[in-house]
């Protein structure tokens, strides 16, 4: 599996309130499906974080195509994403 943990840094607060259910059905699919595994908001509730788990030998394009059509996006309520690929070396999740 490819691990990448992507961090999301929140723009106006009122579209972030306004889409967050949307967001988090959207995000609960993904998990639903396996591709998240983790998800949620550092404590500020000023970034949050999900754990994206991929087939062997995806790409971070793969990543940032997965969360393309995430209601963040299309309110524009964020103001940066971030997408690491990340080695979990003691894991839970495989």
């Amino acid at each position: 599996m490819t691990y990448f943990i992507v961090t999301y840094t929140y723009g106006e607060k009122s579209l972030i309130q306004d889409t967050r259910p949307a967001h988090r059905d959207f995000i609960t699919g993904l998990k639903d499906n396996g591709d998240v595994i983790a998800a949620g908001p550092f404590a500020g509730d000023e970034q949050s974080v999900i754990i994206v788990r991929l087939p062997e030998n995806a790409t971070q394009a793969d990543a940032q195509a997965l969360l393309a059509d995430d209601p963040y996006l299309a309110a524009g309520a964020l103001a940066d994403r971030d997408f690491r690929e990340w080695n979990p070396v003691i894991n839970v999740w495989d």
